[in-house]
């Protein structure tokens, strides 16, 4: 079986990754720190390494013979990013370099890369394509941006797939992390108080993307020819106000309601996704709607709250 290395293997959209190339197939080889990710999130048959890939220690416990590496591992919330920005460098893009570093050596034929919408910073009300220049407004958005441009800068030697990741959401996410994931934030205060607080203005407005269809995307990023060199929205092209997003949850949750206050630092005010490049590179037309992935995600919750 082929080898495949992914990092940030104990966490939501990465767990879910490790499973999907597992079915398929392929040995996974998986790395985790627990900074963020849990250990009941690591799939069993997972040939496991804790470890931080800023590390060298870390580094060194590699395996030598896998060929493809799905890079998730890092902080992923703009609002901590300002608690700490040398440890989200760290993080984020220091570990990119480790495994630009190991790539180089081994041979590496392919490397994804977990990027993010927030690179683009403050955009116009309009599907923001990959093109648009980036402008990032956290310390979280400048680390992710540098470790694209390392990236590129190797391009030649490690091909690398980089893919900007939108608002996901689904069974597996973190519902007791309160400063990471709009969705995954607002379901858990209604499930847990009845009473979602929404730090900012209703009409900001996002891309919402079910966990399947990411999981979805690095497949087909990790394994498709056409895919190599390419920098992707990973998205749905929707345009969802937080305003719908608390009314749609509270739909799902009877009894639940919402208020505003405060705001959250380096938060944009909206941005959704052109997906055309997805569409075309990746081939992929059809996205989970909202509506199913809430009614998913909250079955899943409240299971998880009776286990």
């Amino acid at each position: 079986m082929e080898r495949v290395l992914i990092t940030g293997v104990g966490g939501f959209i990465g767990s879910h990754v490790a499973r999907r190339f597992m079915d398929e197939g392929y040995a996974v080889v998986g790395v985790d720190d627990f900074s963020t990710g849990k250990p009941e999130n690591v799939p069993g048959g997972v040939d496991f390494i804790e470890g931080d890939l800023a590390s060298r220690s870390t580094m060194q416990r590699l395996p030598r013979d896998c060929r493809r590496i799905l890079h998730l591992a890092g902080q992923s919330s703009g609002e901590i990013s300002f608690d700490d920005p040398v440890a989200d460098l760290e993080k984020n893009t220091v570990s990119t370099l480790n495994l630009i570093q190991y790539g180089l050596e081994y041979s590496v034929e392919r490397l994804l890369y977990a990027s993010s919408m927030s690179v683009y910073g403050a955009v116009e009300d309009a599907a923001i394509s990959e093109s648009r220049p980036c402008q990032p407004l956290s310390c979280y958005g400048v680390g992710k941006h540098a470790s694209e441009a390392y990236l590129r800068v190797y391009r030649t030697k490690l091909p690398s797939v980089i893919l900007r990741m939108f608002n996901v959401y689904g069974p597996g996410q973190d519902l007791s992390n309160l400063r990471q994931g709009m969705v995954s934030i607002f379901l858990a205060q209604a499930l847990e108080k009845g009473e979602i607080e929404v730090k900012g203005s209703l009409e900001r407005f996002r891309d919402i993307i079910y966990i399947d269809d990411v999981v979805e995307a690095w497949f087909r990023s990790a394994t498709q020819a056409r895919a190599l060199g390419q920098t992707l929205n990973v998205g749905t092209g929707v345009r969802t106000t937080v305003g719908e997003l608390v009314e749609r949850i509270c739909t799902h949750v009877p009894g639940a309601s919402h208020f505003v206050q405060g705001a959250t630092p380096g938060d944009q005010s909206g941005i959704y996704a052109d997906v055309s490049a997805m569409k075309n590179v990746l081939g992929m037309t059809a996205f989970t709607s909202l509506d199913v992935g809430l009614a998913r995600f909250v079955e899943w919750a409240r299971q998880a709250k009776l286990a």
